[in-house]
């Protein structure tokens, strides 16, 4: 009886096991979605500069933020991400993918040989694009220069270093909900560009302990992931500029104080520089209409 009982348990817990593998497994989409959807590398520029591409993949330094070398560290509680090479490069880089595997990693945090990405790469954001400006992202970064450098491994310890387990992540945390409500088409496209392009909560969210944004504190401010300082709230509890002063702010990185933008958010300013007034203006109605979050 007892050596029934103990092979009815394992049995019981290689299909448990199994079912986990499977439930967690990475996603692909659909080879046939992106049938007929034809990207613009114009419009993939403006894609490319509210997405924050260069902040993470131009190496410090670097004359151009448009070569995409990677190489950048993103320390955290869990260890160092380092970000890769996604320049057109066809060995080094991501010159040898489809659209398809674009799709998987930026909608999905799927490589193209089917690995789990970490989300230290917001793909938990990303999966709200629209398939129109992601096909003009990946018009517009065929058009950039390739870099043979090679991509570095990250750095991180047991058991973070074990990717399967990110299959869980995404079930607790990525999907396509929108966080704050739009009633009005400025508003809409504000939260467009602040949820899923921007990435903004990534940020200026804090975290709970398993790494996921803790959504009753959107925008309130975080402890800064290297350990050093604190990244600022932006919802009306801390924040109390004006619309202009916001939209201001993202296009010359100048406070109404007087002070300027430091730190990882002066490559924010970079890149929102290059959008129009309209976009900006956009991002700051979304973030004055915020609720505040303490």
């Amino acid at each position: 009886m007892l050596k029934r009982i103990g092979l009815g348990v394992l049995l019981l817990g290689a299909l448990a096991l199994g079912a986990g593998w499977w439930i967690t497994a990475p996603a692909r989409v659909d080879a046939s979605r992106f049938t007929g959807v034809s990207g613009d590398p114009v419009a993939g520029e403006t894609v490319y500069w509210a997405s924050g591409c260069a902040s993470c993949h131009t190496e410090k330094g670097a004359d151009s933020r448009l070569v995409l070398a990677g190489g950048v560290r993103l320390e955290s509680d869990f260890g160092a991400f380092v970000a890769p090479n996604i320049s057109p490069h066809p060995t080094e880089g991501i010159g040898g993918w489809t659209l398809t595997d674009f799709a998987n990693a930026m909608l999905l945090g799927t490589s193209p040989d089917g690995r789990h990405y970490y989300p230290a790469f917001p793909y938990a954001s990303y999966v709200r694009m629209t398939d129109k400006n992601l096909a003009d992202l990946w018009a517009f970064l065929q058009t950039l220069p390739a870099s043979d450098r090679v991509s570095e491994p990250h750095d991180l310890g047991f058991p973070y270093s074990i990717r399967a387990a990110v299959g869980g992540w995404k079930l607790l945390y990525a999907n396509t909900d929108w966080v704050a409500d739009a009633p009005t088409p400025v508003l809409e496209r504000g939260r467009y560009l602040v949820e899923a392009l921007g990435h903004c909560a990534e940020c200026h969210t804090p975290r709970d302990q398993f790494g996921g944004l803790d959504l009753t504190r959107w925008m309130a401010g975080a402890p800064n992931p290297s350990g050093r300082g604190r990244i600022p709230g932006i919802s009306p509890a801390q924040l109390d500029w004006l619309e202009a002063d916001i939209a201001y702010y993202l296009e010359t990185g100048f406070t109404p104080d007087f002070d300027s933008a430091g730190g990882s958010m002066a490559s924010v300013v970079r890149n929102l520089s290059n959008l129009t007034a309209e976009d900006r203006n956009a991002i700051a109605a979304y973030v004055a209409a915020l609720p505040p979050a303490d």
